[in-house]
């Protein structure tokens, strides 16, 4: 019995010791709180710093500042500020005081070097092209002076142009960019930064266009004014009020067509704005471009549309055009517009020239700027789209006269019984021939 009882016991006895331990530390922890409740201090503070500092006065830290309380224990103390006597304006220097009188700032700049900079931006007065219009080339119509061909023969196609001497033998590049005179920001950039052999085209709404125009030829580019036309989602994409319809009167449009041309005047072709669905149609065209011819003025498409059209009603009219051999900016991202510019140069290679058509983005203008920078050191020549058109249409005309000199056979030969037969003898004489019949 005793050893059953120890045998219940014995695992309680392994851990008396860690028990009668926490016993005993529990017993002096409540030891040590009861002699501090009851001889302790309630109103213990923290240690002090010791040694020769003393607090400065108030009047020494303050002597701006009166402090008055009020007698009254129920009104709260008011703090009054007063300016010592004898004391400045604080003013940090460089710091302007926004309630006061502004004070006049440095611009920070040389003069020299800002005239340098403006002088950049002039431009070049050899480049300058004759301020229009010109003596007889224009005449008063319903909405301004529109285009004329005088007595002389001579064309606003070639008076306004730019003129060329490049190296016939060079491969030749030009470019024109659209859309011009809507942002005064980029339409001044385009003017300032590009060459001047590059071409400005002008929409016909711009504010103040005939400055824009004037600006744009004293920088030595030609221009061009666009027509808007009739895309094939019009009306959602209205390119404006006086858009040429492919199905209008031929009136109306002509009415139209005489607005944009008496918008300005300096231009030497005009452009197309838009105009997938009129440039389809060749009534449309042919009416067009006639009229284009009986003023003149040269035609310049940006090749987004059916070129056969445009090139049978180009033809049939004999007006001095060109159609764009890539649209440089369908894509604007600046890595598509760097390959356009890259096929311009291989189209050049090919065909001896190349003609490229752009929008007025910043990026497109940015782009063709530089890569205009080194062209030549590349071995092209930039040219202004009426040289390009002018080779075109000499090359047409030289085709065209070839062909006219060569002979047209009136009769076909049948080679294969032109000579008799030979002489089985062969004692060199021939034969009589036989009839080459089949019968």
């Amino acid at each position: 019995m005793p050893s059953a009882v120890l045998r219940h016991v014995e695992p309680l006895l392994t851990i008396r010791a860690p028990l009668f331990a926490g016993l005993g530390a529990a017993v002096l922890f409540a030891g040590l709180l009861l002699t501090i409740a009851v001889f302790g201090k309630a109103d213990l503070q923290p240690p002090l710093a010791r040694g020769g500092v003393t607090p400065a006065p108030a009047e020494t830290l303050y002597p701006a500042a009166e402090l008055r309380i009020a007698p009254d224990e129920d009104e709260p103390p008011v703090i009054r500020f007063i300016e010592p006597d004898g004391a400045e304006e604080a003013h940090l220097e460089g710091v302007e005081d926004r309630f006061g009188t502004p004070q006049a700032r440095s611009t920070g700049s040389d003069p020299a070097e800002a005239e340098a900079r403006h002088a950049a931006t002039r431009p070049d007065p050899a480049q300058a092209l004759a301020p229009a219009p010109l003596p007889g080339l224009s005449e008063n119509g319903p909405n301004g002076p529109l285009p004329v061909i005088p007595p002389n023969g001579l064309r606003a196609s070639r008076a306004y142009a730019r003129p060329f001497h490049g190296d016939p033998s060079a491969p030749t590049i030009a470019v024109v960019i659209g859309g011009l005179g809507l942002n005064s920001t980029v339409t001044q950039s385009a003017i300032d930064e590009l060459p001047p052999e590059i071409a400005l085209s002008f929409a016909p709404y711009t504010r103040d266009l005939q400055t824009w125009v004037d600006r744009a030829r004293a920088a030595g580019h030609e221009v061009l004014i666009e027509a808007p036309m009739e895309p094939f989602d019009y009306p959602n994409n209205d390119p404006g009020p006086q858009t040429l319809l492919a199905d209008a009167a031929p009136a109306d449009n002509l009415a139209r067509l005489e607005w944009v041309l008496g918008r300005t005047t300096g231009y030497f072709a005009v452009s197309n704005y838009l105009g997938a669905r009129f440039s389809a149609s060749e009534p449309a065209m042919t009416q067009l471009l006639q009229s284009l011819e009986d003023r003149g003025v040269a035609f310049l498409h940006d090749g987004a549309g059916r070129r056969t059209v445009i090139e049978t009603a180009a033809r049939n009219t004999n007006v001095q055009y060109a159609i764009a051999d890539r649209v440089l900016d369908e894509d604007p991202s600046p890595s598509a517009i760097d390959d356009h510019l890259l096929t311009l140069e291989a189209l050049a290679l090919q065909n001896g020239v190349a003609l490229g058509a752009g929008f007025s983005y910043p990026t497109t203008v940015n782009h063709v700027r530089d890569w205009a920078r080194s062209l030549d050191m590349r071995g092209y020549q930039l040219a202004p789209p009426s040289a390009v058109m002018a080779r075109r249409r000499l090359q047409a005309r030289l085709e065209a006269e070839a062909r006219a000199l060569e002979p047209a056979p009136d009769h076909v030969v049948d080679n294969r019984w032109s000579r008799p037969p030979a002489d089985p003898a062969g004692d060199g004489n021939q034969a009589a021939a036989a009839p080459a019949s089949g019968h």
